[in-house]
């Protein structure tokens, strides 16, 4: 058998595997002892490495922070980090999200693309060529993470009591290859008078607020305008109702990671909008339109700006209220060239009025490797080598991945061009086909580090 037929050979192996890391609900927990990130995502490294495990590599758990399957022989590491913890659920799922559904091609279930499938992928891949008889003139490291969604704090930990990685990539983001990282920015809205009662919407910060509910008090003739200006939007769903006093505005917007906020629609955002344009007067609307709005291009804090490399992205995830103050999430990924002090300068004096207030909460510098590197040059061979895809460059992304947390690695994979895999949102999925060439491109890009 040729190595592709040899990988759909272990295809159904590799499916049963992911079931059973997609099974666990690994979405980050209550700390405890020896479980630093809660039960789910340690009992989904135990499962991980068990598998590893089975497979004939030698497993290393790391405290429950992280873990790793290993094999070869000397001094420097060819290091793969993938991540088995999950964002929340969220959304409304035609499939049971901790079961492995398969229809034709597609296989639907939280983490299937994002990060257990590729987790299964480059594991198969080490598997595979291992028994080819290759020389592993390196050790091969695939690091198990369990914490990338809320903060890598286990490659912080992996940092401090392992060797470093002489080369890598971590499957958790494009093909063909990505070479750089924009910086992420993420700051704090927050309300200082305002008519609004309640506004609750959004599950995780990094992803679009597709869902709102937003109490505000009855005005005559308010419910008819706000339905009107609710069917004119690109909400999915929406439903006004006007009870006690008090009129309730239920919003459906649409989903989408923060790094693209463009491909959703903001359940908030909209909202706000709507309150605006039926003419209802309130401090925090008119502060939320002029300094968040649903452009997503940061333009109200005076961060509208790009490089050749791409475009500021600006994402409000969750909206809350608390004490009678509504506080706005958002999320920033800034063009690799601008720097944390040109931040700075350009968004002073745009952060508050008597309105309301921003706060900035962590900024996070860019990544960035030029595209001639050995390392760039090693991955996307592997990708054109097997693909024949020449058409598509390495490129930056808005993500974060773990290249920002470990040296020498960036982000390869696995997910294709133009397809939305819902990653953060329902239906998350992925393709057996695509899961059985990304395993060949993987030992590919395996066999070129080993030559670095």
């Amino acid at each position: 058998m040729n190595t592709r037929e040899q990988i759909h050979a272990l295809s159904d192996e590799m499916l049963e595997n992911l079931g059973k890391l997609v099974e666990i609900d690994s979405q980050l927990g209550t700390p405890s002892e020896g479980k630093p990130f809660g039960d789910g995502p340690s009992k989904a490294l135990e499962v991980g490495l068990k598998i590893a495990d089975d497979l004939g590599f030698k497993t290393v758990n790391l405290d429950n922070y992280c873990g790793y399957a290993e094999m070869g022989e000397g001094k420097e590491i060819v290091g793969i980090a993938g991540h088995l913890d999950i964002v929340p659920v969220g959304g409304d799922w035609s499939y049971d999200p901790f079961q492995l559904t398969r229809d034709g091609d597609c296989v639907y279930g939280r983490g299937t693309t994002d990060d257990k499938g590729p987790v299964i992928e480059a594991l198969y891949a080490m598997k595979l060529l291992r028994e080819s008889g290759v020389e592993l003139n390196k050790r091969v490291r695939l690091i198990m993470g369990c914490n990338e969604e809320t903060g890598s704090k286990c490659m912080e930990h992996y940092n401090q009591v392992e060797e470093e990685l002489s080369c890598g990539f971590t499957p958790d983001a494009n093909f063909p290859c990505i070479h750089g990282e924009k910086g992420h920015l993420t700051m704090m809205a927050y309300s200082k008078k305002t008519k609004i009662i309640s506004m609750n919407g959004g599950f995780v910060s990094n992803a679009v607020c597709d869902t709102c509910t937003t109490v505000v008090p009855s005005e005559i003739g308010l419910k008819e305008k706000l339905e009107q200006a609710l069917s004119e939007s690109k909400l999915q769903e929406y439903k006004a109702t006007d009870e006690n006093g008090q009129i309730t505005i239920y919003a459906k917007g649409v989903p989408a990671h923060a790094s693209t906020p463009n491909f959703g629609v903001n359940a908030a955002g909209v909202t706000m909008e709507c309150l605006a344009k039926v003419g209802f007067e309130d401090d925090f609307v008119k502060f939320y339109n002029q300094h968040i709005g649903t452009a997503c291009d940061g333009e109200g804090v005076g961060l509208k700006i790009s490089d050749e490399f791409g475009e500021l992205t600006f994402c409000n995830g969750i909206v809350k209220t608390a004490d009678g103050v509504i506080s706005c999430s958002i999320d920033i990924r800034v063009p690799v060239t601008f720097k944390k002090d040109d931040i700075l300068k350009l968004v002073d004096g745009k952060l508050e009025d008597e309105n309301g207030r921003i706060e900035i909460t962590e900024i996070g510098e860019a990544l960035f490797y030029p595209r001639e590197s050995p390392l760039v040059n090693a991955l996307y061979k592997a990708y054109v080598d097997v693909t024949g895809d020449t058409e598509n460059e390495p490129m930056v992304i808005g993500g974060g991945t773990y290249a920002k947390s470990l040296k020498n690695i960036i982000a390869f994979g696995p997910e294709k061009l133009g397809v939305d895999y819902r990653i953060h949102g329902a239906d998350e999925y992925i393709l057996v086909s695509e899961m059985e060439e990304a395993v060949e491109i993987y030992m590919e890009a395996i066999k070129n580090l080993l030559a670095i």
